[in-house]
């Protein structure tokens, strides 16, 4: 039996966090990182040092078009642009860097034209990738918690006091006019989603504290249930946590049902207390601590690959991921009305 020809990938953009998506893709069984679009040419004689066997181009017009995968790691401003460029020049799969575009009609319009041309499009929404996440979703499918009344969790990065906040990693972070909820807050609406499916209701309260940056840097929403059950988001990003590496979980979170509470600390540790009980116990389970967040990048390009080569469902398709921006849309409307607002109509 001869051999599957491994698949072709180009990643377009080598910035801070491309760094993550590179060295995943060169770790990946069956996949060829054969290109890398950056359109800094002075990063190119590095990027050819440490990947020796990519070709570095400028444009992904001037790729070979015989890709498999396309993984856009730009800023979103770009993302229609190199969205184009993908959906002309190759018969590719594309994966977008989150946020997703500029706007959701933007987002909408980039979905229409990609089922035009009966292609796919996958959000590279990672965290749910989390393998604490995927842990918490297998204990409440068992049922541990029965009902989940309540779930929270505290984002707490500890980055973003003073004129330096952000500056070292991702400076363009200071400068976006919608912050918290924007780049980071929609990672955990995405997870409450996959945890707890489609809330019926958002209530906000956001607010600016570093004077140095454009947008809100902390805030709270609530992604409210018909069943009852109510889903928080506390988050400032002046604030820490306890946790060798505030990086890796970002910060804590807990969830109680009607049989029990379970809690996820900043190193990943998940444990679990019996309703009525006073003492909690760890719950064993093991992942690699290695990459950002626990190599969730590489487990998101690994279920990507998956879907290519042996057809498993896939998550995180662009239109799906339209429910996380309209959610996102209305936990901003809600704060500046200081209304709750409705998912429905």
């Amino acid at each position: 039996m001869s051999q599957q020809k491994p698949l072709q990938v180009a990643v377009v953009g080598a910035g801070y966090f491309a760094q993550f998506h590179l060295e995943a893709w060169q770790r990946l069984e069956h996949v060829e990182l054969h290109t890398i679009v950056e359109s800094d040419q002075a990063k190119h004689g590095a990027l050819s040092e440490q990947y020796p066997g990519a070709t570095i181009t400028t444009d992904l017009l001037q790729a070979d078009p015989q890709l498999d995968i396309v993984d856009v790691i730009t800023l979103p401003a770009t993302h229609r642009s190199q969205i184009d460029k993908a959906l002309t020049h190759t018969n590719a799969l594309i994966i977008c860097q989150k946020p997703f575009c500029n706007s959701i009609e933007e987002a909408q319009q980039v979905i229409q034209q990609a089922k035009h041309k009966d292609r796919t499009i996958i959000v590279h929404e990672n965290f749910r990738f989390q393998p604490w996440y995927q842990q918490i979703k297998a204990l409440l499918a068992d049922n541990l918690l029965g009902d989940v009344q309540q779930a929270t969790f505290r984002l707490r990065t500890g980055d973003g006091q003073g004129p330096q906040a952000y500056l070292e990693r991702q400076p363009y972070f200071q400068k976006m006019p919608r912050f918290l909820i924007h780049e980071t807050g929609v990672h955990f609406i995405d997870v409450f989603r996959y945890l707890f499916g489609e809330p019926d209701a958002v209530s906000a309260d956001l607010r600016k504290l570093n004077p140095h940056i454009r947008g809100e840097d902390a805030g709270i929403f609530t992604l409210i249930y018909n069943s009852g059950l109510r889903t928080v988001f506390d988050g400032n990003r002046h604030l820490d946590h306890a946790a060798d590496n505030t990086r890796l979980t970002l910060g804590e979170m807990l969830l109680e049902g009607t049989q029990g509470t379970l809690t996820l600390n900043g190193d990943g540790e998940i444990s679990y207390r019996k309703f009525g009980n006073k003492t909690f116990t760890p719950i064993p389970y093991q992942f690699n601590n290695t990459g950002f967040g626990a190599d969730c990048v590489y487990q998101l390009q690994k279920h990507v690959v998956a879907h290519l080569l042996h057809g498993h469902e896939v998550h995180n398709r662009a239109a799906e991921y339209l429910k996380n921006l309209q959610l996102e849309s209305l936990v901003y409307q809600a704060s500046e009305t200081q209304r709750t607002l409705t998912t429905q109509g």
